[in-house]
């Protein structure tokens, strides 16, 4: 961070840190530029703040009619209760896995490069969904320019790999590498185990550090895969927490549904209306340390607005117990919002 910021600069960097929405990442783009002290020592940020607000303007802009940029959208709009990234070497399974996970009829092919944009599917989990979102393949010979920018809206990353398939370690450094130069990280740390940025010197503000999740796929051909994964950590110095499946049958993706779910702190609330049972089929979803008033701006902005207190059913309350719009909400708990 440079020296002598304003507090407005460094509330808006914060900000910027967290969100993960691109339109709400552009604003705060915006305040940042407009906040930052204008002298010599800031000339690079400002420069890379720029860069920032025109390429992510650009990708909210959608393709141009007979342009250059003519085609799908790079970027997804989150959706459901996380946004998921699945990235992985060339004729990885990945592609296979989205369909098998959301039934997305990805285009699965067995040859590499089927996949061209990023291609958004429903996954359910319990009665909730994570939003996966199917990427291209990242190899030297099929660069994706715009690649960090697809990525700044996912909250985590699925790292698809076929460890038994040979060069299949060369290609997920290659993979490693591409990112590094686009200001992307894949990390082992997750929200779950608290800072996610815990253990990174200086973390740049700019750069994207998502948490990773090695997804070893082809367990159904290969059963040696847990020594493949070992071999994968001695060689490559890589530690990322990892899971089996199959993209073929289906196996282990109900623990990876839920892996994410814990791992990414999800915490599902119900609401109801005073004088009648809850809705227990449609929960909203906010993050491990959320408020009730967090809920409650997911319920509608002017019930947030007039919000006064709540009664909440729970494993931490008991039943019907008055709670003000700060108490923190938990797993399964039921809210009756009063204004």
């Amino acid at each position: 961070m440079p020296a002598n910021v304003t507090p407005a600069y460094k509330a808006a960097e914060a900000a910027f840190r967290r969100s993960r929405d691109p339109e709400e990442r552009l604003e705060l783009l915006r305040e940042m530029h407009r906040t930052i002290p204008k002298h010599k020592g800031t000339e690079h940020i400002r420069a890379d703040i720029k860069t920032k607000i025109k390429e992510l303007t650009e990708d909210l802009a959608g393709p141009k009619k007979g342009g250059a940029r003519s085609g799908p959208a790079t970027v997804i709009k989150p959706d459901g209760a996380a946004q998921v990234a699945l990235l992985g070497p060339p004729n990885s399974g990945k592609s296979a896995l989205h369909d098998r996970a959301t039934g997305s009829h990805s285009a699965s092919e067995p040859y590499p490069f089927a996949t061209q944009f990023p291609q958004p599917g429903m996954m359910p989990v319990d009665d909730i969904y994570l939003q996966l979102v199917d990427l291209p393949s990242i190899s030297p010979e099929h660069p994706i320019p715009w690649i960090a920018n697809a990525l700044q809206p996912a909250d985590c990353c699925l790292l698809i790999a076929d460890l038994a398939h040979a060069g299949t370690i060369d290609r997920i450094e290659a993979l490693h590498t591409m990112l590094a130069e686009r200001n992307v990280y894949l990390i082992s740390n997750w929200p779950v185990y608290g800072d996610t940025l815990q253990g990174i010197d200086n973390p740049d503000p700019f750069a994207l550090y998502l948490p990773t999740l090695l997804v070893v796929n082809k367990i159904d051909i290969e059963t040696a895969y847990r020594d493949d994964v070992v071999v994968f950590e001695e060689l490559t110095g890589y530690t990322y927490p990892w899971i089996g499946v199959s993209a073929e049958t289906g196996e282990g993706l109900e623990d990876l549904g839920r892996w994410l779910t814990s791992h990414l702190g999800v915490v599902r609330v119900y609401t109801k209306i005073p004088g009648q049972p809850p809705d227990m089929t449609r929960p909203f979803t906010v993050r491990r340390g959320a408020t009730v008033h967090d809920v409650a701006r997911l319920v509608h902005k002017d019930v947030a607005r007039g919000l006064k207190y709540a009664r909440v059913w729970g494993t931490a309350s008991f039943d019907g117990q008055q709670v003000g719009p700060e108490h923190t909400v938990v797993d399964g708990d039921v809210l009756e919002l009063h204004s």
